[in-house]
């Protein structure tokens, strides 16, 4: 049975607080849901423990940040098969450069996000990561204008 199934609606309703904003107190988290702080720390040590919350991280400000360019790449392989896309997935999950790795259906075999700071650095880690791939049969570079919208947020229940 998948985790979320076997999830409450406090659970539920915690998983949606934290993915807005990991830093609320327990206490204010408490007061959302009706718990007292250490029964909110129960649930979350219980959610952690079985692998729901996988981890916390900042997000930063884009202001925060100098000459950072986003760029999401479309790739496609040129020959398929198991181990090439390993081998792909492998070069890219090895470079600090790249945010978010997707394999997808369509006429596209991967949804590649990358943060450099600067062209100059962003033509030299798609030229080492897609360029030079032996697999890599083409690639499309969009580069981000303005993020409009912007998380990691997942649904953690139907309806």
């Amino acid at each position: 049975m998948p985790i979320a199934r076997s999830l409450d609606d406090i659970d539920h309703e915690l998983l949606a607080l934290l993915q807005r904003d990991a830093d609320q107190t327990l206490s204010a988290l408490g007061e959302r849901v009706g718990l007292s702080p250490s029964a909110v720390q129960r649930r979350i040590t219980r959610l952690k423990k079985r692998g729901v919350i996988a981890r916390t991280v900042v997000e930063l400000a884009p202001e925060a940040t100098t000459d950072v360019i986003l760029a999401v790449c479309v790739v496609t392989l040129d020959r398929e098969s198991n181990e090439r896309h390993e081998r792909f997935q492998q070069r890219l999950l090895a470079a600090p450069e790249v945010q978010q790795i997707y394999m997808v259906s369509g006429d596209w075999d991967y949804v590649v996000v990358f943060a450099t700071h600067g062209m100059r650095q962003h033509n030299e880690v798609t030229g080492r990561l897609l360029s030079d791939a032996p697999n890599v049969r083409r690639y499309t570079t969009l580069f981000v204008l303005k993020p409009v919208r912007t998380g990691n947020a997942l649904p953690t229940r139907q309806g």
